[in-house]
């Protein structure tokens, strides 16, 4: 069994090779587009369990391992100075949120996460950009982004869309990469503070099953940025999908409905402006 008892769990065989996959998954996105390991993955993970504690320390566990294994020779290619500039944007409500994913009760947790990748997978699938050309929406952005990845670890999107606008092309990934492992290291001491359950060796039994992902990543990198439009559409359907189905299984039918209503408001408006 790639997991053991160490997480009190008793995982049957089909759902072990399911978080196998799913592990290679998150690598693979990790270093393919430079973000949204976590993001794309956590939505999947809670069908098998629907506590995002239990996974979130070992997605943490790989985001320094792979990011720290990344930098070892790409220091010089960060912007330090961008860096430095937007970290105290970032990092106080990346402490708040992971107060609260200690803290909020599961179902809550679980509607956020679903919530935020729904957000994604419709901006991904009909191809608009989070996209900010102000300051202070720059600074929003950044806010937004560390709370949510304090809660969840989904908030690169918000902050990519930041980085990319200040960051030259050849230096975003690494600087990203920087950044991810400044997060996690401060939830992984966070959690440690509050004697969170880190599942620390299961997190090391599946760092060869996330490093095959990792290394399909590296190679795809160039590829998918060369079809990064066909490649985020791809996902954003499937991140509609997936968070649609869990958002249903929390029973959460009625807020779904709104959710959509808002969305087809929104292509209306749009399609009328782009045809006047």
């Amino acid at each position: 069994m790639l997991i053991n008892n160490t997480i009190l769990l008793d995982f049957s065989l089909p759902q072990t090779l399911i978080i196998a996959v799913l592990f290679v998954w998150t690598g693979f996105v990790r270093t393919g587009l430079g973000f949204g390991g976590a993001a794309l993955g956590l939505p999947l993970m809670l069908f098998v369990h629907n506590d995002p504690r239990l996974w979130l320390p070992i997605i943490s566990v790989h985001l320094l391992f792979f990011s720290g294994l990344t930098l070892t020779t790409r220091l010089h290619n960060v912007d330090w100075y961008y860096l430095r500039q937007t970290s105290v944007y970032i990092i106080p409500p990346a402490i708040v949120g992971v107060f609260g994913l200690v803290n909020l009760p599961i179902l809550w947790l679980n509607a956020f996460i679903y919530s935020i990748t729904l957000f994604y997978g419709f901006v991904w699938l009909f191809n608009r950009a989070i996209e900010s050309h102000h300051n202070w929406v720059d600074k929003l952005l950044l806010v937004i982004g560390g709370y949510v990845a304090g809660t969840s670890l989904t908030g690169a999107p918000l902050m990519v869309a930041v980085y990319m606008r200040h960051v030259s092309k050849d230096k975003l990934r690494d600087t990203l990469f920087v950044l991810w492992f400044i997060l996690v290291s401060i939830k992984m001491t966070t959690f440690i503070a509050l004697s969170v359950e880190l599942h620390f060796q299961a997190a090391l039994m599946l760092i060869p099953i996330a490093a095959i992902g990792h290394l399909l990543g590296l190679k795809a990198h160039t590829a998918i940025m060369r079809n990064d439009l066909l490649f985020k559409r791809f996902l954003g359907g499937g991140l509609v999908v997936v968070s649609t189905l869990g958002l249903m299984n929390l029973g959460l039918s009625v807020y779904l409905n709104g959710v959509f209503e808002v969305v087809k408001v929104y292509l209306y408006c749009h399609f009328q402006l782009s045809i006047t």
